[in-house]
């Protein structure tokens, strides 16, 4: 923060230059307010690591000046760093019914529950927190409850539009507040940040309406059970699957733990109308002819563990996959995960079911919940900022994101394309970015959280060129050899490893030889020395560099 007299400033912890663990700070003054905090799924070069999540530093390091926590909606790439983000700094969280209800799931699981301060909030909610004001519109989006942001200051009023679309006709009713829009942007919008993640995709992003039509003929012609894979978090969709099942007289079971919590807090808050007489437990399926049954399981993203991955391997106890059951993969494929949903479909069509799946318009099951450029355009043109920093997305759709802006009347120069941590200050109703916080992932691994640099790369190579253990047991008084050394090879090498071996034991006794004889004999030089030299007469023999751990056995 400047030091002198007043300041506003906003950045990104995550969010920008790609799609997933949104965070943006704004800093106005002594105080910092959050906006979303989510995590990413890492990529197949990440071994073993769980989650992607904002990188916390700056914000422990001012702790004292971080006043709240506001959340737009309820979606794991807002949510998903949450209680990672309170286990270091525990500050009040502002989100609305449906959203604190996911949120709470995460809380009681990490036992953060009863300590978090939790304050719901809706589109007519106020909120004053040091000199911002700050209050809220109703968005569209593919899960209910969505908020766009407004931060008045006196230096300036900053929107932070959330992810949204403009559904006229959405299937939960749920209509974007257009006028309040309006009204926001007639009395002056300084900075607006606008998601762009749709950016590239030019016209209208379809409604909701559409995928209701298709999915009830699909159930009409169905002639056995009928599964459906969605993302447990979009409530329309679910709610239009219990629709076609209820004029199709199918009774409906719910797969995979993430669908279960969900729908249970959908039902609980009242988001989601469900007849008691239709669900079923999935044990009970087999009860049933197979032309009353409707499975709503998770795993459209080709998850591994997911249920519907299971079901396509025939690893679900209970439930089994038949010719001619039809399958609906009512979710596009996210950016990534296109080969692992082939292979489930492939899995699929060997089980001899009619599976349908693609994406958008190509199968009928799936509309985007992120606006088109033309959504995109009419958000700009209600919200008419100043300047514009687009957000959530990579790098091309934030470059077309800011062509959208310049074709509605944002000038030239006025639209920052930036990186996580870069700063835009507000000065005079002028703003520029100058400086940069730094700022890089964190990762998380089971318990642990951090940047895993060593980890990874520690990993990396044992995945690429396997793993050397050397045991070298030796006396305690003399430091002298008491039995031959020996090799344990993972992953490294299997043909003519006996001959590698010899060598390796020759160039491991001579150099604790020459290490004793020069009284250079501490344990860690004698395992740098066995280790350099092994693995330079490895590579020579192999052309491999595995990972080498000597072990000395102080007997």
């Amino acid at each position: 923060m400047r030091e002198n007299g007043n300041a506003l400033s906003v950045f990104a912890l995550g969010g920008l230059n790609e799609i997933g663990k949104n965070m943006y700070a704004l800093e106005y003054n002594n105080d910092i307010v959050l906006i979303d905090c989510g995590n990413k799924f890492p990529d197949e070069s990440l071994l073993g690591i769980d989650l992607i999540i904002p990188d916390m530093t700056y914000l422990v390091e001012n702790q004292d000046r971080v006043r709240a926590l506001l959340v737009t909606h309820g979606h794991e790439d807002h949510i998903g760093g949450v209680p990672f983000f309170l286990k270091e700094l525990n500050v009040p969280v502002y989100a609305t019914r449906f959203t604190m209800g996911l949120i709470e799931i995460k809380l009681k699981e990490h036992r953060l529950l009863r300590e978090t301060e939790r304050i719901e909030i809706h589109s007519d909610s106020e909120v004053q927190i040091g000199d911002m004001k700050i209050t809220f519109f109703k968005v569209n989006h593919s899960i209910p409850d969505c908020l766009g942001i407004v931060i008045n200051t006196p230096d300036g009023t900053i929107v932070h539009t959330g992810d949204f679309k403009f559904d006229l006709t959405p299937a939960n009713h749920e209509r974007p507040d257009i006028h309040k829009m309006a009204s926001i942007g007639n009395e002056g919008v300084t900075l607006l940040l606008s998601e762009s993640t749709n950016a590239e995709r030019p016209g209208y992003t379809p409604s909701e309406e559409i995928v209701g039509k298709n999915l009830e003929q699909i159930f009409i012609e169905a002639k056995r059970k009928v599964i459906v894979s969605t993302f447990a978090s979009n409530i329309s969709r679910i709610q239009q699957v219990v629709h076609a099942a209820e004029k199709t007289n199918r009774k409906l079971a719910l797969l995979g733990r993430s669908m279960l919590n969900v729908v249970q807090v959908a039902m609980d808050r009242g988001y989601i109308n469900i007849p008691d007489e239709m669900l079923i437990d999935v044990r009970d399926i087999h009860q049933l002819p197979p032309e009353m049954v409707t499975i709503l399981c998770t795993g459209s993203q080709g998850e591994t563990l997911a249920a519907l991955s299971r079901l396509s391997t025939g690893n679900f106890r209970d439930v089994e996959i038949l010719p001619e059951d039809t399958v609906i993969l009512a979710a596009g494929p996210i950016p990534g995960n296109e080969k692992k949903v082939t292979g489930i479909v492939d899995n699929l069509y060997q089980l001899g079911a009619h599976v349908i799946y693609g994406s958008g318009s190509s199968s009928g099951m799936h509309v985007s919940g992120h606006g088109y450029q033309e959504d995109l355009r009419l958000m700009l043109t209600l919200m008419k900022p100043k300047y514009f920093i687009p957000i959530h997305g990579e790098h091309r759709m934030l470059h077309h994101h800011r062509m959208l802006a310049e074709s509605v009347g944002v000038e030239e120069g006025h639209t920052f394309i930036l990186k996580n941590g870069d700063v835009v200050d507000i000065e005079n109703s002028k703003a520029r970015s100058t400086r940069t916080i730094p700022i890089d992932d964190a990762y998380v691994d089971g318990v642990d959280v951090g940047d895993m640099e060593f980890v990874l790369r520690d990993r990396k190579q044992i995945s690429e060129e396997g793993m050397l253990m050397i045991i070298i047991p030796m006396n305690k008084h003399d430091k002298k050899l008491l039995t031959e050394p020996e090799f344990i090879s993972r992953g490294f090498v299997d043909q003519n490893f006996s001959e590698l071996r010899k060598g390796m034991k020759q160039i491991t006794k001579k150099t604790i030889n020459e290490l004793r004889d020069a009284d250079r004999n501490s344990w860690n030089i004698m395992k740098k020395r066995v280790k350099r030299a092994v693995a330079k007469y490895v590579k020579e023999h192999t052309r491999k560099e595995p990972m080498i751990v000597p072990i000395l056995m102080d007997i």
